[in-house]
């Protein structure tokens, strides 16, 4: 019987690896080891702002524009829409369904206040841009110094 030298940080760097593993899979939006699974779809968004106005970009492909609703309420916009599935045929032999369908809503608390009647909206190409003008009072101003 020979004698193997045990190495302690070897093992927990494997334990480490599989924790990783099992992690990663389980939060993927579409893990390819579990088939069958249905997850919720929920587009994902940028949200910036410059000094006169707060932008906020979705990627919402394959959504038509008038299956989007855009709302803003005590300074938090909304955005509600669903991804409709195409219709099911039976003669198609489906062998890896990995698309996201169904309906999403997400709502956003605004960094600065905003002027609600002059919000505008665009969708192109799968991406929808909601451009929110700031109010006055919530620009930055610049406060000259005099001298006494």
């Amino acid at each position: 019987m020979s004698l193997i030298r045990w190495t302690p940080f070897k093992d927990l760097l494997t334990i480490q690896d599989e924790m990783n593993r099992l992690f990663n899979e389980y939060f993927t939006r579409a893990p390819e080891k579990m088939e069958g699974s249905t997850y919720p779809w929920i587009p994902v968004v940028d949200i910036f702002e410059t000094e006169d106005e707060i932008k906020v970009v979705a990627e919402i492909p394959g959504i038509e524009k008038n299956d989007v609703k855009i709302s803003l309420q005590d300074n938090v916009l909304t955005l509600k829409g669903e991804k409709k599935q195409e219709k099911e045929e039976q003669d198609k032999n489906f062998h890896r369904v990995e698309r996201s369908y169904g309906s999403f809503q997400r709502s956003f608390s605004l960094p600065a206040a905003v002027q609600a009647d002059r919000v505008k909206a665009n969708y192109k190409d799968g991406v929808l841009t909601v451009t929110l003008p700031k109010v006055e009072e919530a620009k930055p101003k610049e406060i000259a110094i005099t001298v006494n």
